[in-house]
């Protein structure tokens, strides 16, 4: 089937070969006026061929309904148009379907085979019409006006009907092939707002995760060292009272000290922007504007969510010093020359001392632990390491809960900024933490 410019591209609703119902009617209306007319003239083709009037009426509009089928066989109606133009009849059939045919998808060879056909038929009869007419002196004119009319009449019937469908074709074609752009970059738009959830989604549980860790990082130490001095307390509040005290003021410092890095993590969070927002059904950039705040919002509290400029390498003093003063036995080395190491990197060295501490607290009480830090030339590597705790299960003794978490955050910690994290038990029956990372 062949479509013409004035069908549409979306799915047929009406009739047989019409993509619609007014298509339907439109051609329904065309055939109709075009049968009146080829019957009108089939009278005088009747008188001049000798034959009776109703024979010639009933031929024309026979041949002049042909028209209801130009956009399934255009060809076949320019054939009929062309057969029945000595009989002077289907002047309409040959406009309509000479525009049919050249708004069709045809080769342009067929339309232009046919519109010649017609071109010279249509010459020639006008010209043997008008040279009779002109013998017979039914119309006044001199005998060189014949070729001028039977050119122009030829070249009229022809021409615009043909160059209107060339037009409407290719305006068809054009409009078809930026209708499918369109609907291919809304595809692609749909295709970049779905990515762009997904990546909001994926940055708001990077986001949670990441919160998560540093939570554990900042309660877990500060909790244990507390109950490990709580539990100081109850064994010796009755006989040692002064140790007593202390206990209860380390414990309360420690308190304080966890309180406040809550609170600074807290205000964080609520202060960061897009922070475990839906992204709601909007268009691309918005979707894209609200993956990229929760992002950022993600880094800003992964930077931010120590409190401040965060823990750094010169405190690993006094984060050895707390554990020494709950009752473990630990050796602090160093090796190298200190110096100046990015946020980000101090940061990740002291958490990662500090979880491993943590554990030895939970899992391994009262064994003798080393925390070796060396400062190297391109990177910065640290190890804690325990002994054999002295009695099984002195760590539970205590009630120290484990989330399970803590080795897999330094791991995180560690690997996001291209270092290598190790973490094993020891032939000696102890439990070793190592971490390299590039300075």
């Amino acid at each position: 089937m062949t479509t013409t410019g004035e069908e549409h591209t979306e799915a047929g609703t009406g009739p047989w070969w019409w993509v619609g119902w007014r298509s339907a009617v439109l051609d329904a209306g065309l055939a109709l006026v075009s049968a009146f007319e080829c019957g009108g003239e089939g009278v005088r083709f009747a008188h001049d061929a000798g034959l009776p009037a109703p024979v010639g009426v009933v031929f024309g509009a026979v041949s002049g309904s042909v028209l209801l089928v130009r956009r399934k066989w255009p060809i076949a109606v320019v054939l009929v148009s062309i057969a029945i133009t000595p009989a002077q009849m289907g002047f309409l059939m040959g406009l309509v379907g000479l525009y049919t045919l050249a708004a069709s998808e045809l080769p342009r060879r067929i339309t232009a085979a046919l519109a010649g056909m017609s071109f010279v038929g249509m010459l020639i009869v006008t010209f043997v019409r008008a040279h009779q007419s002109v013998v017979r002196g039914d119309v006044p004119m001199g005998s060189w006006l014949v070729p001028f009319a039977s050119l122009t009449t030829a070249i009229g019937m022809t021409a615009p009907p043909v160059l209107l469908g060339l037009y409407m074709g290719a305006r068809r074609r054009l409009m078809e092939s930026l209708r499918e752009r369109a609907d291919s970059l809304e595809r692609e738009l749909q295709l970049l707002a779905e990515r762009a959830e997904e990546r909001a989604e994926w940055a708001r549980n990077e986001e949670r995760t990441r919160i998560a860790r540093e939570m554990h990082d900042v309660v877990a130490h500060r909790v244990s060292l507390m109950v490990v001095h709580a539990a100081a307390l109850q064994a010796v509040a009755r006989k040692d009272p002064e140790k007593a005290v202390k206990n209860a003021a380390l414990v309360g410092d420690m308190g304080r000290q966890a309180l406040t890095e809550l609170r600074e993590m807290l205000g964080v969070l609520r202060t960061g922007d897009g922070l475990g927002a839906r992204v709601p059904s909007v268009p691309l950039a918005a979707v894209g504007a609200a993956a990229a705040a929760a992002a950022a919002a993600a880094s800003r509290v992964v930077d931010d969510s120590g409190g401040g400029e965060g823990p750094s390498l010169a405190e690993i003093d006094e984060l050895v010093g707390q554990s020494a003063a709950a009752g473990m036995v630990v050796a602090l080395s160093v090796e190298g020359d200190m110096r100046g190491y990015a946020r980000e990197i101090e940061q990740t060295a002291y958490r990662v001392v500090q979880e491993a501490l943590t554990n030895v607290h939970k899992h391994a009480a009262g064994a003798k632990t080393y925390v070796r830090l060396a400062h190297r030339v391109s990177e910065i590597a640290m190890q804690v390491e325990n002994e054999c705790p002295p009695e099984v299960g002195a760590g539970s003794s205590v009630g120290l809960p484990s989330g399970g978490n803590g080795l897999l955050g330094m791991k995180e910690r560690v690997a996001a900024l291209g270092g290598v994290f190790v973490s094993g038990p020891t032939d000696a029956g102890g439990f070793r933490v190592s971490a390299v990372i590039p300075a």
